[in-house]
C-alpha cells in the first residue's frame, strides 16, 4: 500500500486547501484556552504553529497537543456545517471508497475480528464510533452475522449509513446516554478519530457510561513518536489543524486511559505508511540521514525498515486496545 492508494493528490490537497479557508472562518473568532496535557497533565511546552494554531509538547510524557485551544462549539459547528467536512464526507470519500475499502477496511475488520477472538468469549454487539461511510461496518458483517450500529454525527454521513441499512446513532459520543445503546454485551469501536477529540478524556468517561464492565473499547489514531511525524514535526501533514489537535503515543495513552477508569490491555503500532510519507515529503525532511536514506535506499530495504518500525512500536499509527474495569 502507498500512501497516494488511500489520500489521491489532487483530491487531498484540496481538502486541505478548503480547511485552510474553512479555520479562519470556524476558529478566527473563537475562544481559546490554555490546557495541560490531555495524558498526563503536565504543562506543556510551545514547541511551534501552524495555520493559526498553538501546539504544546508534554516534556514528561511527550504528547502533542494544541493548546490554547478553541471552545468545543468552534469544532462541532466546523464538523457540522464546514465546506471542508461536507467535501470529505462526500468528494473524498466517495473517490476513494473502495480502494480505501480495499487497503483499509478489509483488512482492519479481520484484525479487529483476531482481537476480538482473543479477548472475546460472548456475543457481544459492535458499535462504530464516528462510522463515516460505512464500509467498516459492510466489512465486519461479512464477518459477524448481527449488524453493526454506527454512531455519526455528520448529518451526510448519517444519511449515506442509513441507506446502506445502518441503525445510525446521529449524535457526537459525548452527548450518547446508556438508552442509545443496547444493554447486552457490547464492543465498541473507532478509528482514526481520537486525535480529533476536543476533549479526551470527557469522551472516554462518558463512554464508560454506556459500557458494562468488561466491555471493550478499541480506536486508532495517530501517535507523537511515530517516525514520520518526529522526522517531518511541524511539516508532517498529520499535523493538521483543526483535525488533528492530540498526538498521545504507546505511553501516554495508557496513562489516560487508566485515570479515566480502564485497563489497557495491549498496544501496537501497526502502520504501513511511514517511510512512504517521508518519501512523498521528502523536501521537507532536515534530519541527514533521512535525506540520504530516502535517497539511496531501495524500495526492498525501504519495506524492512517499515516493518521494523511496525512490529517495534515507532510507527506513527497506533492501535489500542482496553477494557472497562
Amino acid at each position: 500500500m502507498k500512501e497516494v492508494d488511500i489520500r489521491p493528490t489532487a483530491i487531498f490537497n484540496e481538502y486541505l486547501h478548503l480547511a485552510k479557508i474553512d479555520t479562519k472562518e470556524y476558529f478566527a473568532s473563537a475562544l481559546r484556552s490554555d490546557i495541560s496535557c490531555p495524558a498526563c497533565d503536565s504543562l506543556g511546552k510551545h514547541t511551534f504553529d501552524k495555520n493559526d494554531f498553538a501546539y504544546c509538547l508534554c516534556e514528561k510524557c511527550q504528547t502533542l497537543f494544541v493548546s490554547p485551544r478553541p471552545e468545543a462549539e468552534a469544532f462541532n459547528d466546523y464538523y457540522t456545517n464546514s465546506p471542508s467536512s461536507k467535501y470529505w464526507a462526500t468528494t473524498f470519500y466517495k473517490e476513494t471508497a473502495e480502494a480505501r475499502r480495499q487497503f483499509i477496511w478489509e483488512p482492519k475488520a479481520q484484525l479487529i475480528s483476531e482481537v476480538l477472538d482473543k479477548y472475546r468469549s460472548t456475543q457481544h454487539q459492535v458499535i462504530d464510533i464516528g462510522g463515516g461511510y460505512g464500509i467498516f461496518a459492510e466489512e465486519m458483517q461479512k464477518i459477524f452475522s448481527e449488524k453493526v450500529i454506527i454512531v455519526e454525527p455528520a448529518p451526510h454521513l448519517a444519511d449515506v449509513c442509513r441507506k446502506k441499512g445502518f441503525i445510525v446513532i446521529e449524535k457526537f459520543l459525548e452527548d450518547m446516554v446508556a438508552t442509545d445503546v443496547p444493554n447486552g454485551s457490547k464492543t465498541f469501536v473507532s478509528f482514526e478519530l481520537f486525535e480529533h477529540l476536543h476533549d479526551p478524556e470527557k469522551f472516554l468517561q462518558n463512554l464508560l457510561t454506556l459500557m458494562n464492565s468488561g466491555d471493550i473499547f478499541i480506536f486508532t489514531t495517530l501517535s507523537s513518536t511515530g517516525l514520520d511525524i518526529q522526522v517531518l514535526w511541524e511539516n508532517s501533514p498529520s499535523v493538521s489543524p483543526p483535525h488533528h489537535l492530540n498526538f498521545f503515543n504507546p505511553d501516554s495513552v495508557g496513562i489516560l486511559l487508566e485515570k479515566s477508569g480502564y485497563d489497557l490491555l495491549e498496544v501496537s503500532t501497526p502502520g504501513k505508511l511511514d517511510i512512504d510519507i517521508l518519501s512523498n515529503n521528502g523536501d521537507k525532511v532536515k534530519d541527514q540521514f533521512w535525506k540520504t536514506f530516502l535517497q539511496k535506499a531501495g524500495d526492498d530495504c525501504k519495506q524492512k525498515w517499515q516493518s521494523m518500525i511496525t512490529q517495534s512500536g515507532w510507527s506513527s499509527h497506533m492501535m489500542v486496545v482496553c477494557k472497562k474495569k
